[in-house]
C-alpha cells in the first residue's frame, strides 16, 4: 500500500539531484555523496509505537528512497504515551494504517508504504527487497529468525526497544562492512616546513598538524621530493604536535621548499557477527561509563523479559513483585550459563521488572535519534556504527518526593499509562501543573514541545508553558523542525508549533502562551518580574550563544532552574543549571571564532577560508557600508563636520560618498554591469599587478630568503574571460547588488548574453603600478599606510576639494540608497553567488582550490549543520533531566550534564559542576557565599542605614556603585556624603544617574567592594533592592 504525502514538485530534480534548499543543514553532516546512497536505499521499520514512529520521523526527515512500515497490531490508549502521530480516534486501528500517512506528510521526497503482511517471518524472501530493516517491539524469538536471514542475505539490521527507563539497541551490518568516513571530521592540511632524510615532516611556523597515529596524507607542491606530489597516501606516525613521519623517503631526492599536507579518510572494515552469536558472547558499547557493571546485567535481563513475555503473553506487570521475582530467577538462570559469571544487582533487575511494560517519550525520542542515525550510517558508509550493543538507563529520574507501588502504577485506561507505570499517577499530577518556559521554537524547541505534550506538562489545571520565539518558518526548517509543513512556510515559528502539539495532544489547549517577541534587554518590560517570578523553569532552545547567555543570567538572577542543550552536527550536550547548586551556562565559554590576520587577508591569502573571509568584507565594502554611509551623509545634519573627526578615516569616507554619489553613480542597468566589470579589473588584475610590483616573485627578505614561500604564495593577476563561468558569475552577481543598492530594476529579465554585449562596448584602461604605493608586509611590521604622526589637517585641500564635489543634502531630499542586508538561504538574490565568485577568483590568482556553492554558503554564511537524529536525542536527553526537576531533586549527584557524538559514536556523561563558593570574616566568624547565586536582599533604606546594616555584618563597605553610578566611596570628603547619607538607596540612584527607574523595574541592583574583619578586600555578594511597585 503506498501512500500518497506529497507537496512538493520531485519532477523539479533531476534524478539523483538534491533538494539544497531543503536539505541544506544535513548536507553540511552527511555531504552529498552519503546522501546519494541513502536516497538509492528502501528502508523498514517494524513496530511503530513511540520508538518505532521516532525512528521513521528521522528517516523519513533525513531522505531515503523509499520507507516501509509494519504494524498490523492495533492501536491502544496508552500508546500515545509516546505515539505522536496517533489520536484518540485511532486506538482500534491498525497501527501502520493510521500512522504511515502521517509520516509521508514529513518529506514528499521519501515515499512512505505499507508492508502487505500480518507477519515479517511467514515469509523471509518479502525481506530482500530492503537494504535495512529495523525491529521493534518484535518478540526475541523472531529477532532471531530475522537476525540469521538477514546477515545470509546482506540485508543491514538494527534492534532497538525500551523499557521504562532502560533502552538497548543492537546492530548487524554483516561481514565486510565498509565504513568510508568513520568521524566526519573535516580532512587536517598544512603547510610543510621541511623534510628530512628519515621521512620526518615539520609543520610550517610550529603550527599543530592535528594529526593521529594511523591516519594517511598526501602531498602537493613540494619542491626537491616532487615524487611525493600526488603519490599514494602515506601512513603517519605522529612524532609531536609539529612534526610526523611518513616513513621511508629514501630515492626521492633531497627536500627543497614549499609542499602541502593533507589528509586522506581511508575506509575502515568491520565483521559483524549475527543476533544468535551476539546474544552468548556481546560487544557492547559503554553509554555510561559511571555504571560499568550495568549493561551485562541488562543484556540478560531483557532476554529473561523476552522469556516471561513468552510464557505469560505479557511482559511484567507495573511494580508487581511477583512478576519481578519470576523475572529474577530467569536472569539468575542466565547468569549462570555464559562463559564469564555476572554479578547480580537484585533492585536493578527488579527495578527492570516492574518499567517492563513502560513507554516513556523521551526514552523513544533518544533511541529513536540514535537507531535512524544507525540506518542512516549502515545506507551511507558515512560515521562509524555502534558494534554491537549499546545499553542506556536513566534510573536517577525515579521520584523520590512520591510514591510509586503497584496500586498507583497499574492502567488508568489513559493516554499518559506508559509513562504512569514507570513514576505512577502521583507524579503524573505533578508533572500536569508546571509552568515552564520555552525560549526557540526550532529543531529542538519542536521536539522538546512534541516530548511535553506527549509526558502531559502543564496539562492541569495550574500548568502553562510558554513559548517565545520571533522567527518564521523557511524551507529549510522543515528537514528538522519537523512540526512545521510546507504550507507553514513564511508563518510563525512559535504559533504553528503550539498549533501543532495541542492538536498532537489536546489536553494541551489553552495551554500554550505564544509570545513573538525577542527575550533579551529589550524587551524587560515584557518578560518582567511578575514573568519570571511566575515561572517554575526554563528551556533554551536556542542556537545563539549570546540569547542563551541572556537567559542563563536570568534564570540566575530570578533563581530559575535552567536546561540548556544544543547540537552541531552529529555533536550533542544537554546542560542542568540549578539554582545555589551549579554553575551557570555562562561560567565557562567556547572558544572565540576563528579569525584572520588582516594582512593575510589583503595581500597572502593560502587557504580558501582566506579567500572566502576577502569576498565577506568585500560584499560589505561594495554593498553595504557605501549605501549606509550615503544614507547619513543625506539624512544627519552637520554628518560632513561629524566625519571629519574621526582622525584616519575622513579620506576614505568621504571618497566613498564621492563615488556612490557623483562619479560612479549608476542611472541605468547598463552602468552596473560596468560598474561591475571595472571592479573586477580593480581587484583581480591591478591589485595582483601592483603588489608584484611591490614584491617580485624573485624577491628575497633581510635574511636571503625567497619571500614567495612558506605561507605566501604567489600570485598572478586574471585576464577577463566573459566564457569563464566564474569570471561572468562575479559581474553578473555584482551588478545585480549594485543594482539593488540604487533600485535600479531589469536585473533578472536580463539574458546573459546582454551582460557579454555591454562589456565588449567597454573600455578598460591599462594599469601601472604605483612607485607611491606601499604594501604591508607582514601583521608583525607596523602598516606603511597607517597615520604617521601626520595630522589631518595636512589633507585639508584634498578633504576640501572631495568636500565641494560633494551635492549639499538639500539638494538630495528624498533620496536613499538600499544597504544589501545578507541573507544566505534566498538562492535567488545573488548574495552567495557574489562571495562565491569572489573567494574563487582570488583563489585562481593565488593557485588556491577552489570552493564550491555549497562549501562557501557554509563558511560565508556560519551555518550550523544540523540532522534531526541528534536533535531528537539531544533532547530526550533534557526532559529526562526535567522529570528530576520537577521531582525536586536537591542533591547534584542525581544529575547528569551529557555530550554525545554520534559519529564516534561516543557518550559522556558527569555531574554538573558546582558553582563556585567563597568566604569572608564576618562578627560571627567565617561566613561561606555562594559566589553565582546568593546576594543580599535589602528594602528601600537609607544610604546611611545600607553601610551600618553590612558593618554589622563584618563588612565595611568601601565603595558601592550601580551601573555605571559611583553613589558611595569611602574616600568621599564628608560634605560630598552629607547629602547621600539620608536619601533612601532609590531616590540616591535617580539623583545620581539623573534617570528614573522604569516603572516595571521592581528592584535596583548594586555592587560593592568591601573589606571583611581581616581588613582585606573580599569578594561579595551583590545586593538587590526590592520596590514594592
Amino acid at each position: 500500500m503506498d501512500v500518497d504525502g506529497s507537496a512538493v514538485d520531485i519532477g523539479e530534480l533531476k534524478n539523483g539531484d538534491i533538494d539544497e534548499s531543503l536539505y541544506s543543514r544535513q548536507l553540511y553532516v552527511l555531504g552529498h555523496e552519503a546522501m546519494k546512497r541513502m536516497g538509492s536505499s528502501h528502508i523498514l521499520i517494524a513496530g511503530l509505537r513511540g520508538l518505532g514512529v521516532e525512528i521513521a520521523k528521522n528517516i523519513a526527515l533525513a531522505g531515503v528512497k523509499s520507507l516501509t512500515l509494519f504494524d498490523p497490531e492495533p492501536a491502544a490508549m496508552s500508546d500515545l504515551s509516546s505515539q505522536f502521530f496517533l489520536h484518540p480516534d485511532d486506538v482500534g486501528k491498525p497501527r501502520a494504517a493510521v500512522t504511515a500517512p502521517r509520516v509521508a506528510e514529513l518529506n514528499a521526497y521519501t515515499p512512505v508504504s505499507i508492508h502487505p503482511s500480518d507477519s515479517l517471518t511467514s515469509n523471509l524472501d518479502d525481506l530482500r527487497q530492503y537494504q535495512v530493516v529495523v525491529l521493534t517491539g518484535t518478540s526475541l524469538k523472531d529477532q532471531l529468525k530475522i537476525s540469521d536471514f538477514a546477515h545470509a542475505n546482506g540485508i543491514y539490521l538494527v534492534i532497538v526497544d525500551t523499557y521504562g527507563l532502560f533502552g538497548s539497541i543492537f546492530t548487524d551490518f554483516g561481514r565486510q562492512f565498509a565504513i568510508a568516513d568513520p568521524n566526519g571530521e573535516n580532512p587536517v592540511s598544512g603547510i610543510v616546513n621541511g623534510i628530512d632524510s628519515e621521512g620526518l615532516v615539520s609543520a610550517l611556523d610550529e603550527t599543530r598538524h592535528g594529526l593521529e597515529d594511523g591516519d594517511y596524507v598526501t602531498f602537493s607542491e613540494v619542491q626537491g621530493m616532487a615524487a611525493l606530489n600526488g603519490s599514494e597516501p602515506r601512513k603517519v606516525t605522529v612524532k609531536g604536535p609539529y612534526t610526523f613521519s611518513i616513513g621511508d623517503v629514501s630515492g626521492l631526492g633531497d627536500y627543497k621548499q614549499g609542499g602541502l599536507f593533507t589528509q586522506v579518510k581511508m575506509p575502515k572494515i568491520i565483521d559483524f557477527q549475527p543476533l544468535s552469536r551476539q546474544l552468548q558472547k556481546p560487544e557492547i558499547l559503554m553509554s555510561d561509563f559511571a555504571k560499568f557493571d550495568r549493561p551485562q546485567q541488562l543484556h540478560l535481563g531483557i532476554q529473561a523479559l523476552h522469556a516471561f513475555k513468552d510464557k505469560h503473553g505479557h511482559f511484567p506487570r507495573p511494580h508487581n513483585d511477583e512478576d519481578a521475582s519470576h523475572v529474577l530467577k530467569l536472569v539468575q538462570g542466565l547468569a549462570g550459563q555464559g562463559e564469564e559469571r555476572v554479578e547480580l544487582d537484585e533492585k536493578l533487575i527488579r527495578e527492570l521488572s516492574y518499567q517492563a511494560q513502560g513507554d516513556l517519550s523521551p526514552m523513544a525520542a533518544f533511541f529513536g535519534g540514535l537507531a535512524a542515525q544507525e540506518v542512516l550510517k549502515s545506507v551511507s558508509g558515512k560515521f562509524h556504527p555502534i558494534v554491537q550493543w549499546l545499553y542506556f538507563d536513566s534510573l536517577e529520574c525515579l521520584p523520590s518526593s512520591v510514591k510509586r507501588s503497584e496500586e498507583l502504577c497499574k492502567p488508568q485506561g489513559s493516554r499518559y499509562d506508559g509513562q504512569i507505570a514507570v513514576f505512577g499517577t502521583e507524579f503524573q499530577e505533578k508533572l500536569a501543573n508546571v509552568n515552564q518556559f520555552l525560549v526557540g521554537a526550532g529543531a529542538i524547541g519542536c521536539e522538546m514541545l512534541k516530548n511535553w505534550a506527549l509526558i502531559g506538562l502543564a496539562t492541569g489545571a495550574k500548568g502553562n508553558i510558554s513559548v517565545a520565539d520571533m522567527d518564521q518558518i523557511e524551507k529549510s526548517n522543515l528537514n528538522r523542525q519537523f512540526l512545521f509543513r510546507p504550507k507553514d512556510v513564511g508563518k510563525l515559528k512559535a504559533d504553528c508549533a503550539a498549533e501543532a502539539v495541542q492538536a498532537m495532544n489536546p489536553e494541551l489547549s489553552g495551554k500554550i502562551t505564544t509570545l513573538r517577541d525577542r527575550v533579551g534587554p529589550e524587551t524587560e518590560h515584557i518578560f518582567n518580574e511578575d514573568f519570571w517570578e511566575g515561572l517554575d523553569g526554563v528551556t533554551n532552545a536556542l542556537d545563539n550563544v549570546d540569547a542563551r547567555q541572556y537567559v542563563d543570567r536570568r534564570c540566575v538572577f530570578f533563581r530559575k532552574p535552567l536546561l540548556d542543550s544544543g547540537t552541531l552536527g552529529t555533536k550533542g550536550n544537554c546542560q542542568v543549571v540549578l539554582p545555589h547548586l551549579t554553575e551557570s551556562y555562562s561560567s565557562s565559554q567556547d572558544p572565540p571564532e576563528q579569525s584572520f590576520p588582516q594582512c593575510t587577508l589583503r595581500s597572502f591569502p593560502n587557504k580558501i577560508e582566506h579567500t572566502i573571509a576577502w569576498a565577506k568584507e568585500k560584499f560589505h565594502q561594495y554593498f553595504v557600508g557605501p549605501p549606509e554611509t550615503v544614507n547619513l551623509y543625506v539624512s544627519q545634519p552637520n554628518y560632513i563636520e561629524q566625519t571629519l573627526k574621526q582622525s584616519g578615516n575622513e579620506i576614505p569616507t568621504l571618497e566613498s560618498i564621492r563615488n556612490f554619489l557623483v562619479t560612479e553613480k549608476p542611472s541605468t542597468f547598463d552602468d552596473c554591469i560596468m560598474w561591475a566589470r571595472h571592479q573586477f579589473e580593480k581587484e583581480y588584475n591591478n591589485a595582483i599587478e601592483q603588489l608584484l610590483y611591490n614584491f617580485p616573485k624573485d624577491s628575497t627578505t633581510a635574511s636571503g630568503a625567497p619571500f614567495w614561500s612558506g605561507p605566501k604564495r604567489a600570485p598572478d593577476p586574471l585576464q577577463f574571460d566573459a566564457s569563464n563561468t566564474t569570471h561572468f558569475n562575479f559581474v553578473k552577481a555584482t551588478a545585480n547588488l549594485h543594482a539593488f543598492n540604487y533600485g535600479i530594476d531589469g536585473g533578472n529579465r536580463v539574458p546573459d548574453k546582454y551582460y557579454i554585449e555591454v562589456m565588449e562596448n567597454m573600455i578598460i584602461p591599462v594599469f601601472s603600478p604605483n612607485p607611491a604605493v606601499k604594501i604591508q608586509a607582514d601583521d608583525k611590521e607596523p602598516d606603511p599606510n597607517a597615520e604617521n604622526g601626520k595630522s589631518s589637517f595636512d589633507d585639508n585641500d584634498e578633504l576640501e576639494k572631495l568636500v565641494s564635489a560633494l551635492p549639499p543634502p538639500k539638494t538630495l531630499a528624498g533620496f536613499k540608497l538600499a544597504p544589501v542586508e545578507f541573507e544566505k538561504d534566498d538562492d535567488t538574490n545573488h548574495h552567495i553567488d557574489f562571495i562565491t565568485a569572489a573567494s574563487n577568483l582570488r583563489a585562481q590568482n593565488y593557485a588556491i582550490a577552489e570552493a564550491d556553492r555549497h562549501k562557501t554558503k557554509f563558511i560565508a554564511g556560519k551555518i550550523i549543520p544540523a540532522i534531526a537524529t541528534t536533535t531528537a536525542l539531544v533532547t530526550g536527553l533534557v526532559v529526562l533531566e526535567l522529570y528530576k526537576i520537577i521531582d525536586g531533586k536537591d542533591t547534584i549527584d542525581q544529575y547528569k550534564n551529557g555530550f554525545v557524538n554520534l559519529a564516534l559514536p561516543f557518550f559522556g556523561f558527569s555531574e554538573p559542576i558546582a558553582s563556585p563558593k567563597g568566604k569572608y570574616l564576618g562578627q560571627g566568624g567565617e561566613v561561606t557565599v555562594d559566589k553565582l547565586w546568593d546576594r543580599f536582599e535589602l528594602e528601600n533604606i537609607t544610604l546611611q542605614e545600607f553601610l551600618n546594616h553590612f558593618s554589622s555584618k563584618g563588612l565595611e563597605v568601601m565603595m558601592l556603585s550601580s551601573g555605571v553610578s559611583l553613589l558611595y566611596a569611602s574616600f568621599y570628603p564628608p560634605n560630598k556624603l552629607k547629602d547621600r547619607m539620608g536619601l533612601k538607596l532609590s531616590q540616591l540612584v535617580e539623583t545620581i544617574s539623573k534617570k528614573a527607574i522604569p516603572d516595571h523595574q521592581k528592584n535596583v541592583i548594586f555592587e560593592m567592594t568591601v573589606e571583611d574583619q581581616t581588613g582585606e578586600d573580599v569578594e561579595v555578594p551583590y545586593v538587590m533592592l526590592k520596590l514594592h511597585k
